[in-house]
């Protein structure tokens, strides 16, 4: 009997090499598996019940190198790591980054070419990327697919996005991973372009939760020349495969030994919280490449921008229909909003209320002829129109203590953008513009081009050490999500990268249930300016003929400044919508952009979402709380206090009739005095929030 045994152990020696490795808490554990036929394999455990079943690995090059197979194992190794850093700007002061490591160096029989896959284990999930050595067989070479694939273990609840190469500003679908079709959702409710890359293809960050409570997120990290990974699913065993954005002759990607692929990432448990709250997508980025960081601030910012997108005022001087005159014969239209003097109102009041900045969009000569030509030179980023004086409003602004934010929309013109970078730059350096938003509305030019694809990833990657060189802080939007980069460059302070608070002003708008899950997909790869704080909630407000509003109440308006977090935030509305409500704006001109701690409470993706963050410079903290088209009671146990210490809580609350559609406005404040022992009930509204603020007593 022990004979026999002895020889099956042996046999299945032969027929596979595995390796195992689990977290840092052993809740999680991995298993390579090199099959006899050299195919590459993993699986994932949780708590010893499978979460990812065994799954492939690989990649296939376009000289037809099909790194799926023929390997056998050259060596492995194993290193545990564990250290504390420090963000310039973030949610916590200290970020741990713990894992157990794991690398398979893998040879191809046929070929001689070297491949290593490199694993590492969190406690919060998994992590694998691909890497490609020195070596005289394969020096430059094409990507023309990756084989990584994802196998869950059941019909799993998904909010997902449809695969678009050029967009991801969709409102979430929460549907079964067998109800992903991306025909049956509307594409034309947006800006740009739109490129669907396949029925069963959904983007990443992909949040899921199982029949059985585990919840699971697939995105990616360190998306650094290469392409962004979209997820093709397989519905007849729930796998999904990793699908790369292709360029405009369908190569995926241009690499040069020693060369490295993103991770791919796995985050897992059964408690929500781990996974909104988990920095492993930073952590599996570089540290900064930026030695002196002590320019990069955080902002808070007012601007000329909402009166646009709710009709008060154009981007344009004058009018497309003068859009072939040269700029000495425009006429202006009246409604031109970055005008000199309403520039100045925006910075009296960003002065008056204690704001950092003044965002100007639509002050430069290009609008009249920019969206939807498609043309190659629309903007020169220097020349401003002639109702917008730079150095009066310069002068103004700096009289004020208030900084001027640039804006450069390149209407997706990324080889004219670039060939004026270095002029633009000079102009906000002249200035004194400390950071600058850019704009990639339509269609890529060069043209077959995707947002992305590795050139515009790469492109997003260059600006931004552009700007690091000459210390300017950069907010992209309509760019290619996130994915930790702000680690390596802390000036990429920002982005959009998903349907933001503006398409409430003239869509359909964004379901109430959109800012529970934006935390656990777009803002696990980095700080979205998501422009809160709308107050006048219904644009009939503007024209009695329209029927578009915020899906909001107004206290969720202000709850969102603490649970979508930025160190760059907007106070969006107009100035003269915040006069009528001054007392709920006092959570605006107190909320911080920057912490020291911050806490998830309650997490529900698609539901509910309750954080606290403590202010960076002080012992304040703040609590936001929202919920989606349903109303909640909650009783938050306030332990996250200090103790032997007593607080005034400022509670800005919906009002007891406050439903998002029928009375969206209704608010009340009151102030209780607290402790680290006491609890408060709150009370959210349809589509509502609450937003607390906690000042320790100190007399």
């Amino acid at each position: 009997m022990k004979k026999l045994i002895f020889i099956r152990i042996m046999l299945v020696g032969y027929l596979t090499t595995a390796q195992n490795i689990k977290s840092p808490s052993n809740n999680i554990s991995l298993d390579f598996l090199l099959f006899s036929n050299g195919k590459p394999t993993y699986s994932v455990n949780y708590k010893n019940k499978p979460v990812i079943s065994r799954s492939n690995l690989g990649l296939l090059l376009k000289d037809g190198t099909d790194f799926t197979s023929g390997f056998i194992v050259e060596d492995t190794s194993i290193i545990t790591f564990d250290e504390a850093w420090q963000p310039v700007l973030g949610e916590q002061t200290n970020i741990r980054n713990n894992y157990n490591q794991l690398t398979v160096h893998l040879i191809q029989k046929a070929t001689l070419k070297k491949l290593n896959i490199i694993f590492k284990v969190y406690n919060e999930g998994v992590a694998f990327r691909y890497e490609f050595p020195k070596q005289a067989n394969l020096n430059y070479f094409i990507i023309s697919d990756e084989k990584s694939e994802f196998r869950l273990t059941d019909d799993h609840k998904a909010f997902w996005i449809p695969g678009d190469f050029d967009s991801n500003e969709y409102a979430y679908n929460e549907t079964l991973l067998s109800a992903i079709d991306t025909e049956k959702i509307d594409l034309n409710n947006g800006i740009g372009v739109k490129s669907i890359s396949g029925k069963y293809t959904v983007q990443s960050p992909l949040m899921m939760k199982s029949t059985n409570g585990i919840y699971l997120n697939i995105f990616e990290a360190a998306v650094v020349d290469y392409p962004v990974m979209h997820l093709e699913l397989n519905k007849e065993n729930y796998s999904f495969t990793s699908k790369l954005v292709p360029n405009a002759i369908g190569d995926k990607a241009y690499l040069q030994t020693p060369a490295v692929s993103p991770w791919r990432t796995i985050m897992i448990s059964d408690d929500a919280r781990d996974i909104v709250s988990s920095k492993m997508i930073l952590n599996l980025n570089e540290p900064s490449k930026i030695d002196d960081t002590s320019w990069i601030k955080p902002m808070k910012y007012v601007g000329i921008w909402w009166e646009m997108h709710v009709g008060k005022a154009t981007w344009d001087y004058a009018g497309s229909q003068n859009a072939q005159n040269t700029l000495d014969q425009l006429k202006p239209s009246g409604k031109h909003g970055a005008t000199t003097e309403n520039t100045k109102r925006y910075i009296d009041f960003a002065a008056q209320h204690g704001f950092d900045g003044v965002l100007v969009e639509g002050w430069n000569v290009g609008w009249e002829d920019w969206f939807g030509n498609w043309k190659e030179n629309v903007f020169d980023f220097t020349t401003p129109y002639p109702d917008f004086d730079l150095k009066v409003v310069n002068d103004y602004a700096k009289s004020k203590g208030i900084k001027m934010i640039m804006h450069h929309e390149t209407s997706g013109s990324v080889g004219n953008y670039e060939r004026h970078l270095d002029r633009a730059m000079n102009l906000m350096k002249q200035y004194g513009y400390p950071a600058v938003k850019t704009g990639y509305v339509g269609k890529i030019i060069p043209r077959g081009e995707f947002h992305d694809g590795q050139t515009m990833v790469n492109h997003f990657n260059f600006v931004a050490q552009r700007m690091a060189e000459n210390k300017l802080m950069v907010n992209s939007h309509e760019s290619s999500r996130p994915t930790g980069y702000n680690r390596t460059y802390p000036n990429y302070i920002a982005a959009e990268a998903a349907r933001g608070n503006e398409f409430n002003a003239w869509s359909n708008g964004n379901p109430p249930m959109h800012e529970t899950i934006l935390p656990f997909t777009r803002l696990l790869g980095g700080p979205m300016d998501y422009t809160p704080g709308i107050f006048e909630i219904k644009m009939n407000a503007y024209d009695t003929t329209k029927k578009e509003q915020v899906h909001t109440t107004l206290a969720k308006q202000l709850a969102l400044y603490v649970t979508m977090y930025s160190p760059l935030q907007m106070a969006a509305d107009l100035p003269e919508n915040y006069e009528k409500h001054m007392d709920a704006f006092q959570f605006i001109k107190d909320v911080p952009a920057d912490w020291q701690e911050s806490i998830y409470l309650e997490a529900e993706p698609g539901d509910y979402l309750t954080v606290v963050r403590k202010d960076k410079h002080s012992e304040k903290w703040f609590l936001g709380a929202i919920t989606d088209e349903n109303a909640r009671e909650t009783e938050i146990k306030l332990d996250f206090l200090s103790p032997n210490k007593k607080y005034v809580a400022v509670i800005y609350e919906d009002g007891k009739d406050a439903d998002w559609q029928k009375n969206p406005k209704s608010y009340r404040i009151k102030t209780l005095n607290i402790t680290n022992k006491s609890k408060i009930k709150l009370h959210l509204a349809k589509g509502g929030g609450t937003a607390i603020s906690f000042d320790p007593i100190t007399n």
